[in-house]
């Protein structure tokens, strides 16, 4: 194989890693109920690429900076790298937002297959769906994920290839079913221009701007180009393109799937009152058996993805607690010398996110707090990079790959949407808001990161911390992986 050929392969694969993790399937149908809710059409249908271009302004500004350091060290690394003089300081506040967004976008693509996979054993097994059985099922999903992710390292590699491919096919066939096999379709009056509010607020700008976050959830995780430069030929512009494609297509695919879902609403009011409402928007169109099969693609793509961020959010805590930074690092740092994987990592990651799922057992829009403690954690994470190069002004080295003259428009305006959406998504989105069934406790989480990291960090970390001791360059993780394989071949060899 050529060297130009290799280069197009492992550029696809950026694209793809990040579009698998963006996961359509999961964001925008896991986060479909809510919509339906607060705003209705309207949200899914005008809030979608309205979010769309805002993500992909935020998705350019990102690539600019990956252009500019393309290793795995990620966000934490790149502010280090940004931060002058306060360096370690700016590393430690974008490695702990990261580290909360990435436990809560676990639980919310878990969570959200919690749900449908309630909803098919229901179809198949009439398996009862209420809190305690969702949660059940969730704490399943979760589990099989960690034994996945500390045992089947192969069979995870396999099932990420799968999951490719099993999202665009999927896509593909949902969309073409619900388009021409239900005998009755919304017009597009309906799937363009209805706005539904079911939140109690009487301001419509209001409930439109909350229902937003059905789309900003669903793009997240797009950094994961970034992640796979170190094995990328061409890296400072194949990562870039794999954020920035990564969204584009994600954009008009999901807008695509939201339109065709939309359009096959048969009964709007009962369907939004299932308790997985596209599950029962898919029987009502299609029929029993067709519609199982479309929520068995569904929940096929949600558990690959599932399965992929727990790989992810492990690596980042096993990064982050080898640089000291979490209490109880050299625990959560351990590489298993059988697996020679980040163990513990995988099932701090793990039960983390189990820990953010439980309010559901008493708080029924637990869901939508989940997802927006995701969106701020990764947004504050995605956007002090930003900041900083925008403040490091002209003494920042563009890489290969950059935006010219329109960096700092294109920057500038990503900075101020994520400040936006930081602060929206922490206020109610039911009323009233200030009972235990519908308080938005995403402030509390963020919250209670924002105290313990600052307080940790003036009162300890700061005489200490120096930022990310392994910066990511080619020599540093071939140093690793040679220190991996040392304590692999001194471990005793397993036992068939």
């Amino acid at each position: 194989m050529s060297v130009e050929a290799q280069s197009s392969d492992v550029e696809q694969l950026n694209f793809a890693v990040s579009f698998t993790i963006i996961s359509i399937l999961s964001g925008c149908l896991t986060l479909y109920a809510y919509g339906m809710n607060t705003g209705g059409p309207v949200i899914m249908n005008i809030g979608w690429p309205l979010v769309g271009i805002m993500v992909t302004l935020v998705g350019l500004a990102m690539a600019e900076v990956c252009s500019s350091y393309p290793t795995a060290g990620g966000l934490y690394y790149w502010a280090a790298k940004l931060g002058g003089n306060n360096s370690a300081a700016w590393s430690w506040f974008t490695g702990w937002f990261n580290l909360l967004g990435q436990i809560a976008v676990t639980a919310g693509i878990d969570f959200g297959g919690a749900f449908f996979m309630s909803a098919l054993f229901n179809q198949l097994f009439n398996y009862t769906l209420d809190p305690p059985h969702i949660i059940a099922v969730y704490a399943v999903i979760l589990f099989l994920h960690g034994l996945l992710n500390t045992f089947g390292v192969r069979l995870v590699a396999l099932l990420n290839d799968i999951s490719v491919w099993w999202h665009l096919v999927g896509v593909a066939i949902i969309f073409v079913v619900l388009f021409f096999l239900p005998s009755h379709h919304q017009s597009a009056g309906f799937v363009f221009t209805k706005f539904v509010n079911n939140t109690g607020f009487g301001n419509s700008i209001y409930v439109f701007m909350i229902g937003l976050l059905l789309a900003q959830y669903t793009f997240t995780g797009y950094d994961a180009s970034a992640h796979m430069t170190e094995e990328t030929r061409n890296a400072a512009v194949a990562g870039p393109r794999g954020i920035v494609w990564s969204i584009v297509v994600s954009l008009f695919a999901g807008w695509v799937l939201l339109i065709a879902v939309t359009a096959a609403i048969q009964d709007y009011d009962a369907e939004r009152m299932a308790v997985v409402p596209p599950a029962q928007i898919f029987v009502d169109a299609v029929g029993h058996n067709l519609g199982t099969f479309l929520l068995f693609i569904v929940v096929g793509a949600q558990f690959y993805c599932g399965m992929s961020s727990v790989t992810a959010n492990s690596r980042m805590i096993y990064a982050f607690s080898r640089d000291g930074a979490v209490p109880g690092s050299q625990f959560w740092h351990r590489i298993n010398p059988r697996t020679r994987t980040p163990t513990n990592s995988i099932w701090f990651a793990a039960v983390g996110a189990f820990i953010l799922g439980l309010p559901y057992l008493w708080n029924p829009v637990a869901y939508a707090a989940v997802t927006s403690i995701a969106v701020i954690g990764l947004y504050i994470a995605y956007g002090l990079p930003i900041l900083l190069r925008l403040l490091a002004g002209e003494k920042f080295q563009r890489g290969p790959w950059h935006l010219g003259r329109w960096s700092y428009i294109v920057g500038w305006i990503a900075v101020v949407w994520i400040g936006f959406i930081a602060i929206l998504f922490v206020l109610p989105q039911t009323a009233p808001g200030n009972t235990l069934q519908t308080f938005n406790y995403a402030i509390v989480a963020v919250a209670v990161v924002l105290l313990y990291s600052g307080g940790y960090w003036f009162l300890s970390a700061k005489n200490w911390f120096k930022g990310p001791k392994v910066q990511g360059s080619a020599e540093e993780l071939a140093r690793i992986e040679a220190e991996l394989e040392a304590v692999g071949s001194a471990a005793p060899a397993p036992s068939r």
